[in-house]
């Protein structure tokens, strides 16, 4: 690697596949984000129940779960980049099935079949993202994780103007199928070629390059507990991060207009504040990454979290609301990409394993947020349950050490 000032600078191969990888998180993002402004149309057509809808619903991470666990297997024999690019084409294919589905039964199979499938682009796309990043010695994943909310602004917006236009379903799906697919397909030909620890090989400072590498473990069984234990506490920060963005998506507008009594427009500012700040926060985080570490980021963010949430709930107005939710996303915007990178690096693992272990663990955060939330809600209120959150944001600063601190990042 060429360097320029004393900072190492990257290849044309290493910027085309950073653009590549950047274009796969932001299809993968828009795909899903064009069907959520057509669920009133979906529910109404179908004549679902609320528990019918919210079944058909749960069946989307429910698939997710199941394949996530084969994630690391279909990368390691088909490679991340065949497995995140051809698999958007897949997940396109399957939401397009969302506007054809005559029952709830079929409606919830193809939930799950989506689901299943953008599980395995995740980790794909993750574990790929990763690679580039080895290539740069220098934090990019936050930008990644950023264009995907880009991207979802983007689908959601997409999919709100359809309805708007009555558009019909399956041609608007249809054409977001096209466009999305072939930015996959395009952007395919710039990712990485080679084995998927050939950026981890060629980073160690002290290897032989005339040696073979070391046989890395294949599974969980024979790992230390060390690393066990990492994977568990990586988890348990995914999981504190699923909490906020799910206390955004599924409870926000709930709480600004039933306890709030905020009208119909500005119920949804909370998410948008959530939203937009988590995405800020994703594009300016490798920056603050690099200088600080992903330890001190990741425990400030715990504390931001924290006292977002903290300051909505003990402050209970509209204005104070918005800003509690929008330090939440702020304080939780790089999380997720710090466990994801930092249980791709867990020693004694063969390629995609710790990422997928940690994947599916924010899955099951992802399942089981919503009805614990709303059953704590049932039991006392949505202003109790939503202390989740707060919960959240203190287990990231009890926890965020395990992640790199800055002098470690300076061997990825």
């Amino acid at each position: 690697m060429r360097t320029l000032g004393g900072v190492p600078q990257p290849t044309l191969q290493a910027r085309h596949a950073r653009a590549a990888v950047a274009a796969v998180f932001l299809t993968n993002g828009a795909l899903f984000a064009n069907v959520i402004p057509r669920y009133p149309a979906i529910k109404a057509e179908l004549e679902l129940s609320n528990a019918a809808w919210g079944a058909a619903l749960a069946a989307f991470p429910l698939g997710a779960l199941i394949a996530g666990l084969f994630a690391a297997t279909l990368i390691t024999r088909l490679r991340s980049s065949r497995m995140a690019a051809v698999g958007i084409v897949a997940l396109a294919v399957a939401l397009l099935g969302v506007s054809l589905a005559p029952t709830a039964v079929i409606l919830a199979m193809v939930f799950f079949l989506a689901g299943a499938i953008d599980s395995v682009v995740d980790v794909a796309q993750n574990a790929h993202g990763l690679r580039v990043q080895r290539l740069y010695r220098r934090s990019i994943v936050n930008s990644f994780h950023g264009l995907w909310s880009v991207g979802a602004v983007i689908g959601g917006l997409m999919g709100a103007a359809a309805a708007g236009l009555d558009v019909p379903m399956t041609v608007h799906l249809t054409v977001a199928a096209v466009i999305f697919s072939a930015v996959a397909l395009v952007a395919y030909r710039s990712l990485l070629p080679g084995p998927e620890d050939a950026e981890r090989r060629s980073a160690e400072p002290t290897a032989d390059p005339n040696a073979s590498a070391p046989p890395r473990p294949r599974g969980l069984g024979s790992v230390p507990r060390a690393s066990v234990l990492a994977l568990a506490v990586l988890g348990l920060l995914a999981v504190s991060g699923a909490l906020v963005e799910d206390a955004g998506s599924s409870w926000s507008a709930i709480y600004m207009r039933g306890s709030l009594g905020a009208d119909a427009a500005t119920a949804g500012l909370a998410f948008v504040a959530l939203s937009v700040a988590m995405t800020v926060g994703r594009l300016t985080g490798d920056r603050a990454v690099d200088r600080f570490g992903q330890a001190t980021v990741a425990r400030l963010g715990g504390l931001l979290t924290a006292a977002g949430m903290g300051l909505a709930l003990a402050v209970p107005t509209i204005p104070t609301t918005l800003i509690g939710f929008a330090v939440a996303g702020l304080g939780v915007a790089t999380l997720i990409p710090a466990a994801f990178q930092a249980a791709d690096e867990v020693p004694g693992l063969s390629s995609g394993v710790g990422l997928t272990v940690v994947s599916w663990l924010l899955r099951v955060g992802f399942l089981l947020s919503p009805p614990l939330v709303g059953l704590i809600a049932d039991a006392t209120s949505l202003r109790v349950g939503l202390l989740l959150v707060v919960a959240g944001g203190v287990a990231t600063f009890l926890c965020g050490g395990v992640l790199a601190g800055r002098r470690e990042r300076s061997h990825l």
